[in-house]
């Protein structure tokens, strides 16, 4: 059998000590078949703090290449993988996805690379993620109209679709499945991207034991900030960093069925009535 080549994708903006903390759990895998590669190419969005300088001082070895800061994680994510496709033969055989805030375990990729081979490397493997205790990332299942996340268990435990924080795709499927689609430059591509891998018929299944540390996202006031009025909500609210109309209908239209065009206009109903409602308990 031919030695693993894992191509990595990554992608951040202004995240110097994130970026580097990762990379260097990344670079001290241990576990791996012998002769394993492992390419990094990390998309570098505009950032001011001197990230990109940075990775490329202490990993040589990482492609880095800057776009503009108007580049979100999406977007960044398919850049990245276009990279990897771009670099050359021998291709790789495994495509793994890694947000720059995770704290890898030390043996976390020959964890992830063994799920795989278990399942003949015709499935996707999510690596849950934790912090403090609590599952903060890992795969999703359907629970009403909400995607709950999924606990390790003792064996790989099948899910619906995933985050995007550590997923390993191999080769084949990830030529399947494609790449997060362009219509989604920031968040909901990656669910769209487990719920896509579902109809080509590619299970997604979460590995077992946490394979790394990793803070929930960060929680920023945006729509719900006190204070700002109905319209300044609003405006926060369908813009990129949030729920941006057209991405969210056409989430809605592939992945809700008959409820479409509820759930497509209940977040932004609910945004204009909790501006209301504070409006009207500060006057």
């Amino acid at each position: 059998m031919e030695p693993p080549r894992v191509a990595v994708l990554m992608t951040g903006h202004n995240r110097r000590v994130t970026t580097l903390a990762t990379l260097d759990t990344l670079a001290t895998q241990r576990g791996l078949p012998p002769g394993t590669e492992i390419q990094v190419h990390l998309v570098d969005a505009g950032s001011t703090d001197g990230t990109a300088r940075a990775v490329r001082r202490a990993h040589p070895g990482v492609q880095v290449t800057i776009v503009g800061p108007d580049v979100y994680w999406g977007h960044g994510m398919r850049l990245a993988s276009r990279n990897s496709r771009a670099a050359g033969s021998p291709e790789p055989t495994h495509q793994l996805w890694l947000h720059d805030g995770v704290r890898l375990a030390p043996d976390a990729l020959a964890h992830l690379m063994g799920v795989s081979r278990e399942l003949e490397d015709r499935a996707i493997v999510v690596g849950a993620v934790r912090h403090r205790g609590v599952t903060t990332h890992s795969g999703r299942r359907r629970h009403g109209r909400a995607l709950a996340l999924v606990e390790p268990a003792d064996r790989p435990e099948p899910c619906d679709t995933y985050d995007g924080t550590v997923v390993l795709l191999p080769w084949d499927v990830r030529e399947r499945v494609g790449d997060i689609d362009k219509v989604f430059r920031h968040g909901m591509g990656d669910h769209d991207h487990g719920f896509r891998a579902r109809r080509a018929g590619v299970a997604a299944f979460v590995a077992p034991r946490h394979v790394g540390d990793c803070p929930a996202d960060r929680v920023r006031r945006g729509s719900r900030e006190p204070g700002i009025g109905v319209r300044e909500a609003l405006r926060r609210r369908v813009s990129q960093p949030e729920l941006p109309v057209w991405q969210w209908w056409v989430y809605c239209w592939r992945h809700t069925g008959m409820r479409a065009p509820v759930l497509m206009v209940s977040p932004y109903v609910v945004t204009v009535a909790r501006a209301l409602a504070a409006g009207r308990a500060t006057a």
